[in-house]
C-alpha cells in the first residue's frame, strides 16, 4: 500500500473520507448514510457486505436498474467501435441513431413536427434552454410555474422552482419569474379537496385575462405533470387537459418538465399521454440516458427562431450515453415496461392503501406509474377543515431510517419533507414489490413506536 493512501475498506472509512474531503451541499449521504461497492438490478450492496433494495434508483435515472445487460452491451459496442466519446453537437451514427429511436418514442403528430436539441448533462441545463427558447420565440420575459414545482438548482431554474431552501441565500434570482397554484389534493390551495383543480384552472384562466393581473404576457408556463421532489403529487387529468386549452387558446408555449417522469415511469412512455395532450416544448433527463449523463429538449418547430450558438454546451455530445440511452429506450419499448410500471404502481398503491389502514400516520397515498409518494402526518395535532392533519418530517425521516436498517433505500420529500418517495426501477417484479411493502410495513410501525404509538 503506498503511504499515505487511505484503505477504503468499509462504509465507515469511505465516509470518514467524502465527509472531510466532500462540499457541505452533498445531501444524500446525510441522510442515505452508506458507500456502495456494487449493484445489479434492483439491489445495491454497500461496502459491509450489506444487500439493500433499490427504490431511489438514482431518483429515477435507472429505469432498468443497475447493470443491466443491455446497457453493458452499449457500452462495449462503443469503445469497440473506437467513436470519439466526445463530439460537441457533430453528429455521428450513434447519435442519429439516438434520434431515431427518440422520436419513434414520441407521440407520432408531435414527432412530425419536432426539433431536438442537445443540451447539457443535466435536466436543470435543458430547462435552461427551454427558457432561452421560448423567450427567444415570443419576445415576452415572464415565466410562470407552479407552487411546489423543481426543475433544478441552477441560478434560472431555482427561480422558476417553488422549494424555497435551496434559494433563501441566493440573491437577485430571474425576475418576471410567477408561481401559480399546482392542484395538490391533500393540501389543497383553495381548503376545497378534490374540486380544487377546477378552481386551479379557473385561476389560471382569469389571471392571464386580466389587464391588471400585474403579470406582463409570459413566454411560457412550465409544469410538472407529476410534481416529483413536490412530494410525487399527479395532476388531475382534467386539470391538465384544461391547462393545455388555456395556453393553446392564448399561443402561450407550454413547457413540460418530464426529467423525473419520462421513459415510462409513470406507466406511460411520457406523463403527458395520460391526459391525451402535447406540449410545446418536452425536457428529457434522468432516464433518457440509459443511466448515463444526458439531457435533451424537444420542441415545435414553430419556436425554433434562435440563432447558431444560442444554447451551447461542451458536454452535450456524451456519444456513450447516446448509445445506453437509445439501447434502453429500444428494450424498454419492446418489453412493454410502461405497461409493466402501470400495473405494478396499482398493485404497489393499493398495498399501500392497505397498509395505511394498518397504522396511524400516513395520510395519502398517492403517485402514477412507479412514482408514488406516502405522505407521514401526526394525527395527534388537528386537522385542517379538509381533514388533513399535519405533516411529519420528524416521523418521516425516522421511518427512512428504519427502511435503511431493513435494507430499503428511499428518499424524503414533498412538503415539510414529510412524503415518503418510491421511485424503483420499472423492472420490478410484484415479488420484489411485496418484499419492499413488507420492510416499508415494519419500518413504520417501528418508527410510530419510537415515537410513542402516535
Amino acid at each position: 500500500m503506498v503511504s499515505g493512501v487511505t484503505p477504503y475498506l468499509d462504509n465507515a472509512s469511505l465516509l470518514a473520507s467524502q465527509e472531510k474531503r466532500e462540499s457541505n451541499a452533498r445531501s444524500y449521504p446525510r441522510r442515505l448514510p452508506l458507500a456502495i461497492k456494487q449493484a445489479e438490478g434492483v439491489y445495491v450492496t454497500d461496502m459491509d457486505g450489506k444487500q439493500y433494495i433499490d427504490c431511489l434508483a438514482g431518483a429515477g435515472t435507472l429505469a432498468l436498474g443497475h447493470n443491466h445487460a443491455v446497457i453493458h452491451a452499449a457500452i462495449q459496442d462503443v469503445l469497440r467501435s473506437k467513436l470519439p466519446l466526445h463530439t460537441l453537437d457533430i453528429t455521428t451514427p450513434v447519435k442519429e441513431k439516438f434520434v431515431d429511436e427518440l422520436f419513434d418514442s414520441l407521440p407520432p403528430s408531435f414527432a412530425e413536427k419536432a426539433k431536438i436539441q442537445f443540451c447539457g448533462p443535466t435536466g436543470g441545463d435543458a430547462i435552461e434552454a427551454a427558457l432561452k427558447l421560448v423567450k427567444t420565440a415570443t419576445g415576452n420575459r415572464a415565466i410562470l410555474s407552479f407552487q411546489g414545482g423543481y426543475h433544478g438548482s441552477t441560478h434560472g431554474t431555482l427561480s422558476i422552482s417553488g422549494t424555497l431552501d435551496p434559494k433563501k441565500n441566493i440573491h437577485a434570482l430571474v425576475p418576471d419569474s410567477h408561481f401559480l397554484p399546482y392542484p395538490y389534493e391533500y393540501r389543497c390551495p383553495f381548503g376545497i379537496g378534490k374540486e380544487g383543480y377546477k378552481v386551479s384552472s379557473t385561476y389560471i384562466e382569469n389571471l392571464l385575462d386580466d389587464p391588471d393581473s400585474g403579470i406582463v404576457s409570459p413566454a411560457g408556463i412550465i409544469v410538472e405533470v407529476v410534481q416529483g421532489e413536490g412530494g410525487s403529487i399527479p395532476a388531475p387529468i382534467e386539470w391538465l387537459k384544461e391547462l393545455r386549452r388555456i395556453t393553446r387558446e392564448r399561443n402561450i408555449p407550454l413547457i413540460i418538465d418530464e426529467v423525473q417522469t419520462g421513459i415510462g415511469r409513470t406507466g406511460k412512455m411520457f406523463a403527458f399521454e395520460h391526459a391525451g395532450i402535447e406540449p410545446d416544448v418536452l425536457v428529457l433527463s434522468k432516464a433518457i440516458g440509459g443511466s448515463l449523463p444526458l439531457s435533451v429538449m424537444l420542441y415545435d418547430r414553430r419556436l425554433d427562431q434562435w440563432e447558431p450558438g444560442a444554447h451551447i454546451g461542451t458536454f452535450r455530445g456524451n456519444q456513450m450515453a447516446m448509445a445506453t440511452g437509445q439501447a434502453s429506450l429500444k428494450y424498454i419499448k419492446e418489453n412493454h415496461l410502461p405497461e409493466h410500471a402501470n400495473q405494478n404502481g396499482k398493485y404497489f398503491m393499493n398495498q399501500l392503501s392497505s397498509i395505511q389502514e394498518n397504522v396511524s400516520s400516513i395520510g395519502d397515498v398517492r403517485g402514477r406509474g412507479l412514482m408514488i409518494g406516502v405522505e407521514i402526518i401526526n394525527p395527534t395535532k388537528h386537522p385542517n377543515q379538509l381533514g388533513s392533519y399535519p405533516a411529519s418530517p420528524e416521523l418521516a425521516s425516522r421511518i427512512q431510517q428504519e427502511c435503511l436498517k431493513r435494507g430499503l433505500i428511499l428518499e424524503v420529500g414533498g412538503r415539510f419533507s414529510s412524503v415518503i418517495r418510491l421511485l424503483p426501477p420499472l423492472i420490478i417484479t410484484k415479488e420484489q414489490i411485496d418484499d419492499v411493502l413488507q420492510r416499508f410495513y415494519e419500518s413504520i410501525k417501528s418508527a410510530e413506536d419510537y415515537f410513542g404509538s402516535i
